[in-house]
């Protein structure tokens, strides 16, 4: 079980260092890259989780793992619901556009009947 740890430690060591070594120096937080490498070098296991945890910037969207994601079937986006225009009109305004509309409707059908009654089709 000993030979398993120490593997492991050592593996995440040089994972740690090859990091470091290539990470720019713009994307290191706290300390210089010569410290964190001597950090992991002398304290191999708490040096690489120190690293891991505060040494290093993280992309925007997180750590980017290698495993494709699954793509769903795109449903359509919920369209906005329509828009109700809005009346602005008083109460006393839309009684008298009413009137107005029933009255070119009987005139309208009064036209209507008078150019049938003629024989005007």
């Amino acid at each position: 079980m000993g030979y398993l740890f120490s593997l492991l430690v050592l593996a995440l060591m040089v994972f740690a260092l090859v990091d470091i070594i290539r990470r720019d120096d713009s994307q290191v937080r706290h300390m210089p890259k010569f410290v964190w490498l001597l950090l992991v070098i002398l304290l191999p296991f708490i040096g690489s989780v120190l690293w891991f945890g505060i040494g290093r910037e993280y992309p925007e969207g997180g750590i980017r793992l290698g495993r494709p994601t699954p793509r769903r079937r795109s449903e359509p986006a919920p369209s906005a619901p329509p828009t109700v225009p809005v009346d602005t009109r008083t109460t006393e305004q839309q009684l008298a556009d009413l009137d107005r509309e029933i009255e070119e409707e009987r005139l309208r059908a009064e036209i209507a009947k008078r150019k049938q009654e003629r024989g005007e089709a």
